[in-house]
């Protein structure tokens, strides 16, 4: 075969020798060049338009998602234009001598072509595995497309450095021996991939975030579902659907909020306070304490506190004709034990986490009752549901007890107020 191409070459060479002696050897070059163009078109439609349907076709009957994934990414078209370049390179040695400039400008523009799409090739593969990856569940506390990132950063410079030294027609081992003294210039160039890689590697390795969590950050206008991990960024689709991108390693050097607890434990907490006007607070008189023996959820409490009330004034001899004397009942404080009973019984508030009623401090807005529980739902909508059903039942109580909600004075009612001082005067 070698020396038919060689006798092939030869004829070609006389025949242009004979036909157009002075331009011969451009003449024959141009044949090579010619040839090896249309070789090349035929192996590209070969390739792209009969191997390629093929794939899809063969592909299109499988269940398996990684190879539909390949596909894709076109993993198949680069490793085909990659070995194209191959052909082209080998098809020049074969008809052009090593020493010629058109070998050197062919070879060159092929090992450039075969390691550009060779990266190509590597970057479809490195896409496909984790698009198969996040559809198959993957570990959502690992940072899989900052790491992905990564390898691409580094197959790139790789990639690069092979070219350089292939159009200088120098060793890659004389280009990296020279890298020692651009380290520091590297390390700023890559300043923030290096610390994403490392913030990405801390996340993941504390499980401090991961795709799917609710982060608050406030600093950088942060509250939602972070959607994305990458190499230097963290995406995050705010509730009014905004998105908010934050470096990775401000994650690390920085305070952050995540409500992956509250997912996990499967309760969201209410912590929300009613204001009690102060001068509507006082001791239960008996018209009021009758009514309140009435209520199912208040029938117990009120037996076992007046019980436990008597038995200590008992034990004192306190004289209960003077009502500073002794233990009494309070409406707010029997208003607390309701609100308890009632949340004990509410059938949406979980009964296995943190459930009180409390006093806060008093203030000139009155006095603060706090229910503090936790909803058996985690979903936002039921949470709110639940939230608002239990204060507004707390609200439409309050007069039962002989309490009033604390209101600031509003321009209505100093404009009443001073209509009536008017209709007086």
């Amino acid at each position: 075969m070698e020396n038919l191409r060689n006798e092939f070459k030869q004829f070609l060479m006389a025949w242009f020798e004979v036909h157009v002696p002075s331009v011969a050897q451009i003449a024959f070059d141009g044949f090579v060049v010619l040839w090896i163009s249309v070789f090349a078109l035929a192996l590209h439609i070969f390739l792209h338009g009969f191997v390629h349907r093929v794939l899809e076709r063969f592909v299109g009957q499988q269940e398996e998602t990684w190879q539909r994934e390949l596909l894709a990414n076109n993993l198949f078209r680069r490793i085909s234009f990659g070995f194209q370049g191959a052909v082209v390179q080998i098809q020049a040695g074969l008809w052009l001598e090593e020493s010629s400039f058109l070998y050197r400008l062919i070879d060159t523009l092929s090992v450039q072509w075969i390691l550009l799409f060779a990266l190509l090739a590597f970057f479809s593969l490195l896409d496909a595995l984790r698009t198969v990856l996040y559809r198959h569940g993957g570990p959502t506390n690992f940072p899989i497309r900052g790491l992905l990132q990564t390898i691409k950063l580094i197959a790139t410079v790789l990639i690069g450095l092979l070219a350089i030294s292939a159009l200088m027609g120098k060793s890659p081992l004389i280009l990296l021996s020279g890298l020692g003294a651009l380290s520091a210039v590297l390390l700023l160039v890559f300043k923030d991939p290096i610390l994403g890689l490392v913030a990405g590697i801390q996340l993941s390795a504390n499980e401090m975030l991961s795709v799917g969590d609710w982060l608050e950050m406030p600093k950088y206008g942060a509250d939602g579902d972070v959607i994305d991990i990458a190499l230097t960024t963290v995406k995050v689709r705010n509730w009014d659907k905004t998105i908010t991108t934050i470096p990775t390693y401000a994650l690390i050097s920085d305070s952050f909020k995540n409500w992956r607890g509250m997912s996990e434990a499967g309760g969201r907490r209410i912590k929300r306070s009613v204001l009690i006007e102060t001068s509507s607070i006082g001791f239960l008189n008996e018209e009021l304490m009758q009514r309140l023996r009435k209520a199912d959820l208040l029938s117990t409490y009120l037996q076992q506190k007046l019980e436990a009330i008597e038995q200590a004034n008992v034990a004192r001899q306190t004289d209960m004709s003077v009502r500073i004397n002794g233990r009494r009942l309070t409406n707010v404080g029997t208003f607390r034990g309701y609100l308890v009973s009632y949340l004990k019984a509410h059938p949406r508030i979980r009964q296995d986490m943190t459930l009180l009623v409390r006093q806060l401090n008093p203030s000139s807005d009155g006095l603060p009752i706090e229910i503090y529980a936790f909803t058996s739902t985690i979903d936002w909508n039921e949470y709110e549901d639940i939230q608002s059903d239990i204060f507004d039942h707390v609200f439409a109580v309050l007069p039962e007890f002989g309490l009033r909600a604390h209101e600031s004075p509003t321009g209505h009612d100093v404009r009443t107020l001073a209509a009536s001082n008017k209709t007086t005067a």
